[in-house]
């Protein structure tokens, strides 16, 4: 059973609190301060913790901001109890990293609905995380809204149907929306100094995007439009973040998702300075595979144009095709037409090494 740290100055309501939890089967670890509540948080790790505001010598929110600065106690979910209901003091404390607010006077079962909601969440997204590990951010905000941690239905906001080269949005224009691929395959691409054209990004039906940008508040970096007939969910800017920042655990575990993808590209980039050409084009028809193509299996097609999967690659169109036959003759893929199927993806893997 979960073990909670409740934390106030005032014996009889932290008494009646750590009562409360007791009885549903919590194991409770009581602080009458702030100074002892940190230590005891760093001793015993509890699951979650339930802190009073107003105390002498270190308050509710210093708890909070030292707790929050320790790897070992900074992904506890953290409950304000407290009498102030300023939506200033509010704000301060979710700008802190609380998790949530219980105000007194309370019922029982106004806390203990409280506790349950925010262990069962947390240990959902213990579990989400670990597999995040291996998905993009975009899988990510899928399986949460699966999942019921954040709610961007996708039909529940109006949508637009573009066909092929139709922006999407263009570079220096200012984010209005989370997009949402609804059906069809979307490329995001920069364009250099030479008018040149480098695919950054591609995503297909049931991926979201865009939420860089919304999530740093600037202009978009980079330009994006259909690659074919294309329908796109329109999420408004204000749902997504109040959605994603209304919850500190779901935002923490976000942003750090968000810091993985640019290492991600990072690398690609290196990769694209100093790969060989063969690494780079069997690298390349993987990735375009795994984001646009994994959920039809092996036997899908991968249906981009020799000058996109050359933009993607970052290489002349000319070189590209080369590659493409020597692969095709070497059994590693199949060309149907200006379609292809990769035939042995353990063996193209092994030239990345």
């Amino acid at each position: 059973m979960a073990t909670i740290l409740v934390v106030d100055d005032h014996t009889d309501i932290r008494e009646n609190v750590a009562e409360i939890l007791s009885l549903a089967g919590y194991e409770t670890i009581e602080a009458e301060n702030g100074k002892r509540a940190v230590e005891l948080a760093k001793e015993h790790k509890p699951d979650l913790i339930v802190c009073d505001i107003m105390m002498p010598e270190l308050d509710g929110y210093g708890v909070l901001h030292l707790l929050r600065k320790v790897p070992d106690t900074e992904h506890i979910p953290f409950i304000f109890l407290t009498a102030k209901t300023d939506r200033s003091d509010f704000r301060k404390g979710m700008e802190l990293g609380a998790d949530d607010y219980i105000t007194k006077p309370f019922e029982d079962v106004e806390l203990l609905t409280a506790v349950e909601t925010r262990l069962k969440k947390q240990t959902l997204l213990q579990e989400k995380f670990k597999q995040s590990q291996q998905q993009s951010v975009s899988h990510l905000l899928q399986d949460w809204q699966s999942s019921g941690l954040l709610n961007l239905d996708p039909d529940s906001y109006s949508s637009t149907v573009l066909s092929k080269k139709q922006p999407v949005y263009r570079e220096g224009k200012h984010p209005q929306y989370l997009y949402y691929v609804k059906s069809g395959k979307v490329k995001a691409y920069r364009m250099n100094d030479d008018g040149k054209e480098y695919i950054t990004n591609l995503y297909g039906e049931g991926d979201y995007f865009g939420y860089v940008a919304l999530i740093e508040d600037r202009p978009y970096d980079d330009n994006a439009e259909a690659l074919e007939n294309t329908e796109i969910a329109l999420i408004p800017k204000e749902v997504f973040l109040e959605q994603l920042l209304n919850d500190v655990s779901v935002a923490r575990t976000f942003i750090k998702r968000i810091a993985s993808e640019v290492k991600e590209k990072e690398d690609r980039l290196l990769q694209l300075a100093y790969d060989s050409l063969r690494k780079r084009v069997a690298s390349g028809l993987l990735s375009i595979h795994d984001k646009l193509h994994k959920e039809q299996g092996s036997s899908a097609l991968i249906e981009l144009s020799r000058d996109d999967i050359a933009r993607f690659v970052g290489t002349a169109t000319e070189s590209l095709i080369r590659t493409l036959s020597d692969f095709k003759q070497e059994k590693l893929i199949e060309m149907q037409g200006t379609r292809i199927r990769i035939v042995q993806p353990d063996a193209l893997r092994k030239l990345l090494y």
